[in-house]
């Protein structure tokens, strides 16, 4: 009936903007008029300053994000969204109406990742899936495995879901005796979380979503050929991201810490915490980074250590200067290491300044990753010029006390007004890294 497909129609179109605002919580969303013709179907139009118009269900709405286009990873998840709930919508007032139920099973941003992560499913608009979900189901494993505990510990566990490409790993070719499906209901048997870790074993699941062997994850990603990543990765999770770059494996882990991380083609591409899904967008955010630090060896670097120092949920500051003299009026006259102890007067009064020589005159390149991951440790931050020269380590640095140094905290004060100076990367506590640069938040991992 009309009316009942006018209330499907208004229902739709708000799952899609409660999809659209759910990933992208710093865009504008507003209809902006009818479309032509109502259809299931997700239609894009590009605009000249960086903005989308998009068509759905028969409604045409200006989307956009404060200025900044949108990059490739984000405008795949917004077709991912598109196309699962137009499945779901099709499933509807489809003749096989037992497809229904598998449609509309699980959460709809879970289904949205899956859909990131594997669109084949998704190709034809003419036919429902008929497969299992295979990324869903891992991602409903890891969800129920989340609310577990052994022996007063989170569960951490992981899998591989091989790809559709060559596969090196002999062993996923060959179907167990027995081999049980990767779904939720393996969560029931209690040695399930004990046989891996999901940091140096995974389960491996075959491309019919079985569960065929447990393996090491630096000797998959060994197998996988894989030497060099497109972004720098923590140390932990390279391995994960070696054994995604190639074939199309996709990686999904429980942390310790109660988080999901899933990496495809080389990279982390979403990590869900404290409730809620993330597109870590890293290439675009780590190219963008790479181009203001101008060195790619210094880039690569800080951005390392960066992250190592946020997996392990632990806080630190670094600072570019674009002028070094910027350092006299930043950081107090103690703190800096060019600052000759004796002539100072410090002697005995300023403990830090004695031990100073062991970092003069050092380069962050010189260091090895263990000892500038250390001396980022030290409370305040580490500044030093684009040339990656050492200026100052534990500087408490000044600032002007303006309305805005009132933010989150100190550290988030600290990087504001540095990246006034130059450029600014803050490691949080809770393990989210933010880059500034003039005054304001570029973006946040």
């Amino acid at each position: 009936m009309p009316e009942t497909q006018e209330v499907v129609h208004a229902l739709f179109c708000d799952f899609f903007e409660r999809g659209i605002r759910y990933f992208f919580p710093d865009a504008e969303l507003r209809a902006t008029g009818s479309a032509e013709e109502t259809r299931p179907s997700l239609i894009f139009h590009h605009r000249t300053d960086g903005g989308l118009e998009l068509e759905w269900m028969g409604v045409r709405y200006d989307c956009r994000r404060s200025g900044r286009s949108f990059t490739e990873d984000q405008l795949r998840l917004i077709g991912a969204i598109g196309a699962v709930l137009s499945v779901r919508y099709r499933s509807i007032f489809h003749a096989a109406s037992a497809a229904t139920p598998r449609a509309f099973a699980g959460l709809a941003e879970d289904r949205f990742v899956s859909a990131f992560l594997d669109h084949t499913r998704y190709l034809d608009e003419n036919e429902l899936p008929a497969a299992r979900n295979i990324v869903a189901d891992a991602i409903e494993v890891l969800r129920e495995s989340s609310l577990l505990t052994y022996e007063n510990r989170r569960i951490s566990t992981g899998v591989i879901l091989v790809g559709a490409g060559d596969d090196p790993y002999k062993r996923v070719r060959e179907m167990p005796l027995g081999a049980l499906p990767y779904t939720s209901s393996l969560v029931a048997i209690k040695s399930f979380h004990r046989l891996c870790d999901g940091l140096n074993t995974v389960f491996l699941v075959n491309r019919d979503g079985m569960l065929v062997d447990l393996v090491d994850i630096e000797q998959f990603s060994n197998a996988c050929g894989a030497s060099q990543l497109p972004v720098p990765s923590p140390a932990r999770y390279r391995a994960h991201c070696l054994g995604t770059l190639f074939c199309g494996h996709i990686c999904l882990v429980l942390t310790p810490n109660g988080e999901i991380k899933v990496f495809a083609g080389g990279v982390q591409a979403f990590h869900f915490l404290e409730g809620r899904w993330k597109l870590t967008d890293i290439r675009e955010k780590y190219h963008e980074f790479r181009k203001a630090v101008g060195d790619r060896a210094l880039a690569e670097r800080l951005f390392a250590v960066s992250m190592n120092l946020a997996e392990s949920r632990r806080g630190g500051l670094f600072v570019l200067l674009d002028e070094p003299e910027s350092a006299q009026g930043l950081v107090a006259p103690m703190d800096l290491l060019e600052k000759n102890l004796m002539e100072s007067g410090l002697t005995g009064t300023y403990q830090k300044a004695q031990v100073h020589y062991l970092l003069r005159t050092k380069h962050l390149l010189e260091l090895e990753t263990s000892v500038l991951e250390c001396i980022a440790r030290v409370d305040g931050g580490i500044v030093m010029d684009r040339m990656g020269r050492l200026l100052a380590f534990g500087a408490i640095l000044r600032h002007t006390g303006a309305s805005w140094a009132a933010q989150d905290g100190g550290r988030t004060t600290a990087a504001v007004h540095a990246s006034r100076f130059g450029l600014a990367i803050k490691i949080s506590e809770d393990g989210m890294v933010s880059f500034y640069r003039n005054g304001s938040q570029v973006w946040e991992i």
